[in-house]
């Protein structure tokens, strides 16, 4: 997804979290913690998938945020000039299916017709496929994260497994000892992915 100034971030100075909430607003305040003399490194992750955000700090802070409209979502495409046949009113376009004959019977026989039918299965399916895709991505977000921020704290080896197994209590239970910023960020993260994979089944 494209980022926006109003995109959901989160920023450490170290393992100390500093900053969280709007894209411009964490932007805004890792420019002034490094203005004061930040001693760690500093970093910026967007909030949804733990990506790591390459902000250029040269400068004032307006400067900083002046550069952050080069993550503006990209314009939406034009509408077509001329949809053709079909319900114009409904975006409907009609395109050739080929089936086999028992597809055709098994979808003369449902009610509301063959193009009804066709747009439930379809509809269905995209419906499965995101809560699955939703829950790869919270997982990846997790693993991204606790690699970046906790990757050299003892146990981070046996906490990865005991996320990917979904042991919560033993997962809380190795990160409780690591930075707390870190460990509470985690959590929350890890907790979304839970839920994402039992939403996914």
């Amino acid at each position: 997804m494209p980022l926006s100034q109003a995109t959901a971030c989160i920023a450490f100075e170290g393992k100390k979290q500093i900053a969280h909430g709007a894209l411009s607003d964490v932007a805004r305040a890792a420019k002034q913690a490094l203005d004061a003399g930040a001693s760690g490194p500093l970093l910026v992750f967007d909030e949804r998938d733990s990506h790591q955000l390459e902000i250029d700090f040269r400068g004032s802070v307006a400067d900083v945020l002046s550069r952050l409209t080069s993550h503006t979502a990209p314009p939406a495409p034009a509408e077509p000039a001329s949809r053709g046949p079909g319900r114009p009113k409904l975006g409907v376009v009609p395109r050739e299916v080929t089936l086999l004959p028992r597809h055709w019977t098994w979808l003369g026989q449902q009610p509301g017709g063959a193009s009804a039918v066709l747009r439930r299965l379809v509809e269905q399916s995209i419906r499965q496929g995101g809560a699955k895709e939703r829950a790869r991505q919270a997982i990846e977000s997790v693993d991204r994260f606790m690699r970046v921020m906790a990757g050299d704290e003892p146990g981070y080896e046996e906490a990865s497994r005991a996320f990917y197994r979904g042991d919560r209590e033993r997962f809380g239970a190795l990160i409780a000892a690591w930075p707390a910023d870190v460990s509470a960020h985690l959590q929350q993260l890890a907790a979304i992915a839970w839920d994402e994979r039992e939403d996914a089944g």
